[in-house]
């Protein structure tokens, strides 16, 4: 085998090193240059959601208010409807609605809108904030649930079943409800705390201090009651009284009764079909992120189903 002369050897060598140099510089440009556009690109996230709570919350507040009035106003002036205890949990619900926008939606525009934090400064605030959030939020799923069973109810072929469908009895069940979840947010005014953040020490935030609630905060509140139990009662019995709705015709009611029924009927159906699309981004958001840490991205689109799921609380139905 022929031997290269030492000087040729010395050349090939530093040409190689030459070489291997410029590939690590180049490398070390596009490294830098990722670096920047992933720091770009967290900012850019940051800004869209801010825009996105600002002016998406305000519209969904406005419209909210009033559809909410709106709803009070129709439910409340009309003696068919104030006789219906169907309608009665409907405008139940309405000042539920108009309670969640006032409690829950305001106060999230200038957090997550503003940087403006009152929840932070104040223990009192801090506590009674997540306390009315919950009792409104669950009040206005459980009476939008019972309106769609009492409709189940009242076009079942049994005239049995009728009897659970009265005035009288929705008011008992709503008051029972209600106290249910004044008992359910106490654990809510104890253990929401302001303490300094772990991330900057020069600020205070307002956080769970219980383990044990945390779990059920996320999992129980959040993940079941605010998306998967109230979905689930509203699809199940708007389906079953949509098939009694289609039979109706082939029993023996006054027509009276029977269009009452089939016009409540649909107002239900219309409002389950629309809590459909917007509670269902809410569940599957909520279960997927429970596997994976947090960052921009997923801050991002929890941010926007958070927002999507406040439609809920604002677009009239009636």
């Amino acid at each position: 085998m022929p031997c290269l002369p030492s000087g040729e050897i010395l050349l090939a060598s530093i040409n190689l090193l030459n070489q291997l140099s410029i590939n690590y510089n180049t490398l070390k440009k596009n490294f830098f240059n990722l670096k920047i556009m992933s720091a770009s690109y967290t900012p850019f996230l940051t800004i869209i959601s801010q825009q996105m709570t600002i002016y998406l919350g305000m519209f969904i507040l406005i419209a909210g208010l009033f559809g909410g009035f709106l709803n009070l106003i129709v439910l409340l002036s009309l003696k068919t409807f104030r006789q219906c205890s169907c309608a009665f949990y409907l405008t139940a619900m309405s000042f539920a609605n108009i309670a969640h926008l006032m409690f829950s939606l305001i106060p999230y525009i200038f957090i997550y809108g503003y940087n403006i934090d009152w929840s932070s400064n104040s223990m009192i605030y801090c506590k009674l904030r997540f306390y009315f959030v919950q009792l409104w939020l669950l009040t206005s799923f459980t009476c939008m649930c019972l309106a769609t069973i009492d409709q189940f109810l009242a076009t079942c072929f049994n005239p049995y079943w009728h009897r659970w469908c009265n005035i009288k009895l929705a008011r008992y069940i709503i008051i029972g409800f209600f106290l249910l979840w004044l008992l359910h947010g106490i654990p809510s005014a104890i253990y929401f705390n302001v303490i300094i953040s772990s991330t900057n020490l020069n600020q205070t935030i307002c956080l769970i201090t219980n383990l044990i609630f945390q779990q059920y905060y996320t999992f129980g509140y959040v993940f079941i009651f605010m998306g998967t139990l109230p979905l689930t009662i509203m699809v199940l019995f708007g389906l079953l009284a949509y098939y009694n709705v289609r039979n109706i015709a082939y029993r023996t009611v006054p027509l009276v009764r029977r269009e009452l029924d089939k016009q409540i009927t649909q107002m239900v159906l219309v409002q389950v079909i629309y809590n459909f699309f917007v509670l269902i981004p809410f569940v599957i958001v909520t279960l997927v992120t429970f596997n994976f840490p947090s960052n921009d991205q997923i801050a991002f689109i929890q941010n926007f189903v958070i927002i999507i799921h406040n439609l809920y609380f604002a677009v009239s139905r009636n």
